[in-house]
């Protein structure tokens, strides 16, 4: 159980440094070498959109086993080796984008049901934090070191291989080596509203994601004092994903519909008190629910609901970071202005009303 523990929490740091440094250093290496903002933003609706859409060959066509596990990972380091040698062109560095978002698609809901079945409720999060901490300490690593375009790529390439090493240590873990066949037909509707919530919820975070940095510093918060504030969220994360196994024993159900409220009220409070830090503070504390705890129980709670658990996982990240981001995304660019956090509040309290009556 330590050597699990040990090579998911590693896997878990080096794949979030990998996330790390594609969403947040990526975007300024296109802009530094041409690209155009539409540009970088087509390439960057490639990965959701393909993490939405590969599930649906896993429906009937492909098993998610280890032979196809394996040719994701090293599908990705292919990938991010190509990166030298497209990023100069807009279609070959869409096409090598594309392909790596298919790649990434099947890697973390393969694993997270390994991690679910051996570690539950007790020691998922405190291994998942490791993911966090990956992702916040790269990004003030990065930071000091980016001159060139070569240096974001070393990194992620870097990141990327440890990545997969670690993820391969896994697999003599994974007692089933093939996906199990599932008696009962993957299905939707029957759980329509909690779908519809995840989606609903991930569309409330467009704004966030895409537009927090400049909301706040339109509002007078210094550029300086809104990077402590993405920090402090990601800190209440972490200190949230170690100290939740007692929560977790509750309700799954109730604590989702739970976060869900408390997100509209998040958004809520950036919208009314945009000047405020204090308030701004307590919006990003909020961030241990609205993530850290919202993420482990619907994960919890939808291991529990499918006999096909990875083509489940899939699917949830494909439905939710996959579609929802890339909706999410859309809408915030597109209501941008000091309402913006008022629209991701209803947003996410529709979420809850959608789900409410759930049982």
């Amino acid at each position: 159980m330590n050597r699990l523990f040990f090579n998911l929490s590693a896997f878990y740091f080096f794949y979030f440094a990998a996330v790390g440094v594609y969403v947040i250093f990526l975007p300024k290496v296109l802009h530094d070498i041409g690209y155009s903002a539409f540009d970088i933003g087509i390439i960057f609706a490639l990965a959701p959109l393909m993490r939405f859409a590969t599930p649906f060959l896993f429906l009937k066509h492909i098993s998610l086993n280890q032979k196809v596990f394996k040719t994701a990972l090293f599908g990705s380091i292919f990938c991010s080796i190509l990166f030298y040698f497209t990023i100069y062109n807009f279609y070959a560095f869409m096409i090598n984008n594309a392909i790596l978002g298919a790649c990434l698609s099947l890697i973390l809901p393969y694993l997270e049901v390994i991690a679910i079945k051996d570690l539950g409720k007790e020691k998922y999060g405190k291994s998942r934090l490791y993911g966090s901490i990956g992702f916040m300490l790269i990004s003030l690593l990065l930071a000091k070191f980016l001159k060139d375009p070569t240096t974001a790529l070393d990194f992620y390439l870097t990141v990327n291989i440890l990545t997969v090493i670690f993820a391969l240590f896994l697999l003599r873990f994974d007692g089933n080596h093939e996906t199990t066949v599932s008696t009962k037909p993957f299905s939707f509707f029957e759980h329509w509203t909690f779908w519809a919530a995840l989606f609903l919820m991930q569309i409330s975070f467009g704004g966030f994601y895409n537009f927090f940095t400049i909301y706040e510093t339109e509002h007078g918060i210094s550029l300086e004092t809104t990077s402590y504030l993405w920090s402090f969220g990601v800190i209440c994360e972490i200190v949230m994903l170690y100290f939740q196994a007692p929560i977790l024993k509750n309700n799954l159900l109730n604590i989702i519909k739970f976060c869900l409220a408390i997100t509209s009220i998040r958004w809520l409070l950036l919208y009314l008190f945009p000047d405020s830090l204090m308030v701004t503070f307590i919006s990003q504390s909020i961030h241990a629910f609205s993530f850290g705890l919202f993420h482990s129980a619907v994960i919890m709670y939808l291991y529990s609901l499918y006999e096909n658990k990875k083509l489940a996982q899939q699917f949830m990240y494909g439905v939710a970071y996959g579609l929802g981001g890339f909706i999410g995304a859309i809408i915030a660019g597109l209501l941008y202005g000091p309402n913006l956090f008022l629209y991701s509040s209803f947003f996410s309290f529709l979420a809850f009303l959608v789900i409410a009556k759930r049982k």
